[in-house]
């Protein structure tokens, strides 16, 4: 994958928690914070398949 920090996209996923969970945070807030975060999880079960498959290439050979 190209440069994608898979610490940095948990590290905003805990922002975007604490965000969605803070009562001032308005409804037009949380709708794009749950669409923030649908995307960092797409991406990070991607990049989780990747390393998944690499290791397993490398236990194959």
């Amino acid at each position: 994958m190209e440069d994608f920090d898979y610490q940095k996209a948990l590290a905003a996923l805990e922002e975007i928690a604490v965000k969605v969970e803070d009562p001032s945070t308005g409804l037009e807030d949380i709708d794009r914070y749950v669409k923030q975060s649908e995307e960092l999880i797409a991406r990070c079960r991607a990049y989780l398949r990747t390393v998944r498959e690499k290791v397993d290439s490398s236990f194959e050979n």
